[in-house]
């Protein structure tokens, strides 16, 4: 198994059954941040599961919000806007919707539709995997 994939699975199962967890992992997984080291070793810790002893993995939202403002996480305009809608989903964290959608891509358009879809308890009727 990849870094990557072990990363990813490791998330699912930490936000297994918890709509809007899923919904924020998934949108963590089809963006780069699994992919930078600097976001996987400061922001995202792996534990064992109490429950089963899988790998588990959950992520800072607010040191990672704290890093992306203070300009610490390299990224695009539409790489820093789909974290910060990702934050405020996972954790709460405030986001001005304005801001945040203004110049997304058509891509991230559709994923953030999914994740809405997921978070409300609809999964999106075309998919029936992760979406």
């Amino acid at each position: 198994m990849t870094p990557f994939s072990s990363l990813a699975t490791a998330l699912r199962h930490h936000a297994r059954d918890i709509y809007h967890l899923e919904a924020a992992a998934e949108l963590i997984i089809a963006g780069p941040w699994l992919h930078q080291t600097d976001f996987t070793r400061d922001f995202l810790t792996t534990s064992s599961s109490l429950n089963d002893g899988r790998r588990t993995a959950s992520i800072d939202w607010p040191a990672a919000i704290a890093s992306l403002d203070n300009g610490e996480l390299p990224c695009s305009g539409g790489e820093r806007r789909m974290l910060r809608l990702t934050a405020s989903l996972a954790n709460g964290i405030p986001v001005d919707l304005r801001e945040a959608l203004t110049g997304i891509d058509n891509r991230n358009t559709q994923l953030l539709i999914h994740a809405v879809l997921h978070t409300s308890g609809r999964p999106h009727p075309a998919r029936h995997d992760h979406f």
